[in-house]
């Protein structure tokens, strides 16, 4: 048994690890599409993701977890389908859900204003994922390397981790079609659990902006 799972644990960390690496060569939310969706389908009344700071915070978190409900059900959806295989879907399962998890993660950066155009921020968006994944990147990791070999060893320490928390409840996925309901379940658990940890690291550094923000005003009035 100790084998099998170690083999599992094998398995599901090169998914995983593939899954983010594809993700970051490839899936991208383009800002600008993403601003005149915030203004169209949630009614934000802003022209820049600047003018997202100008607005309550509350709303900015109504959006967040509707984004997050939204990935949670195409994640449980897609985890359905590919579960009918058992364990042989398990690698193309964890690409896609990891492409699903990207996407959410960067869409809820660019609803807390943060987007992600430069080296910089980049490496931030990265920061952001690994706090969703549980793991804690230092400083120092950061400052240290380029963004190119930044974000490398920033989806290795997510994939072992990401791997050691899930192959115990992705066991299951060794029956095909009971596997089925077993995936779907899985994922929506699982974006959930990174929706809402990556929405509150966002939403603390908004707070933090606003709060250098208003510095200047107080100031100005004393």
């Amino acid at each position: 048994m100790g084998e099998q799972k170690g083999w599992l644990r094998d398995k599901v960390e090169n998914a995983i690890r593939n899954g983010l690496t594809e993700a970051y060569n490839t899936v991208r939310v383009e800002p600008d599409k993403f601003l005149m969706q915030l203004r169209a389908a949630y009614g934000l009344p802003i022209n820049t993701f600047q003018g997202l700071y100008s607005v309550p915070v509350e709303q900015l978190d109504g959006v967040g977890a509707e984004l997050i409900r939204g990935s949670m059900k195409m994640a449980a959806a897609e985890g359905a389908g590919l579960g009918l295989g058992g364990i042989l879907t398990i690698v193309p399962d964890l690409g896609i859900l990891a492409a699903i998890t990207m996407r959410m993660i960067q869409k809820l950066s660019l609803v807390y204003g943060f987007e992600f155009n430069t080296d910089d921020e980049i490496a931030e968006l990265w920061v952001a994922a690994a706090s969703a994944a549980g793991v804690d990147i230092g400083r120092e990791m950061m400052e240290k390397q380029f963004v190119n070999r930044f974000v490398p060893a920033v989806i290795q320490r997510i994939a072992v981790q990401a791997s050691g928390d899930v192959v115990e409840k992705w066991a299951g996925r060794m029956i095909p079609v009971v596997s089925s309901v077993i995936g779907a379940g899985l994922n929506y658990y699982f974006v959930r659990a990174w929706g809402e940890r990556a929405m509150s690291h966002f939403r603390e550094k908004h707070f933090r902006v606003r709060e250098q923000m208003s510095r200047p005003q107080i100031e100005a009035s004393t």
